[in-house]
């Protein structure tokens, strides 16, 4: 099961130099916000040094204008709960306010850390991005979602899923998937978002004009994003 934190409290605290492959080309100075799954959020002080990759070229295609200011990176996992949670009740004020007004753009990076069958989920999202249909998997995959591990993730509910999703071929779909051609892509993902530092769902690093950062983690509601954004801009 993904990581809980129930109670308001700092889970760490670095400044960190990510080295930042694809969309967003930079070396940056990351000052880290830490903040609970839940919707408060704490923002640690006192950064110490370290250096990380952080490497989106595997990710998402880009939602927004990839010359936009600011790069949002989420890292989630469509059976996480969280995740649901922040892309039914944050992402369309993020989308509406800042990615459609060209002010930010974001990339989503796997980290499927809740069972086998979030891999299987994730491969598909590319399958569907082969069709033009990567952000429409998406949404629905998080809509449907059912609770952890109980199967409505795995090979057959996912072909199932996918459906229902108007335009989609479905042979086509299902025919990728079953090759499992993008699970290593998922698995190389995961790896990247552990190394950028990651360890729940979902977890995010907003990147700033001058190539700084700040990670934010939980299903934090739009003010927080809006908050930390507003002080990059």
């Amino acid at each position: 099961m993904g990581k809980r934190s129930r109670k308001q409290r700092p889970i760490g605290n670095s400044k960190i130099k990510f080295i930042i492959v694809g969309i967003v080309a930079a070396t940056v100075v990351a000052s880290i916000a830490v903040m609970s799954m839940d919707p408060e959020s704490i923002k640690a002080d006192n950064p110490r040094p370290a250096k990380l990759s952080l490497d989106t070229r595997n990710g998402s295609p880009v939602l927004g204008d990839p010359s936009s200011p600011i790069t949002i990176v989420e890292f989630g996992d469509y059976q996480c709960p969280f995740c649901k949670r922040w892309n039914e009740n944050t992402k369309p004020a993020i989308e509406e306010n800042l990615i459609d007004t060209g002010i930010a753009s974001l990339i989503y990076v796997d980290f499927p850390i809740i069972g086998p069958d979030s891999v299987k989920i994730h491969a598909g999202s590319y399958c569907a991005a082969d069709q033009g249909l990567y952000w429409e998997y998406h949404n629905f995959a998080y809509a449907s979602q059912g609770h952890e591990n109980d199967g409505w993730a795995n090979a057959e509910n996912v072909k199932l899923l996918a459906s229902g999703i108007i335009g989609i071929d479905n042979d086509m779909f299902n025919e990728c998937l079953d090759s499992k051609k993008y699970e290593q892509r998922v698995n190389d993902n995961r790896k990247t978002a552990s190394e950028a530092g990651a360890t729940s769902t979902p977890s995010f690093i907003i990147i700033a004009p001058d190539g700084t950062g700040e990670t934010i983690i939980g299903a934090q509601p739009y003010g927080v994003f809006k908050d930390v954004i507003d002080e990059m801009t």
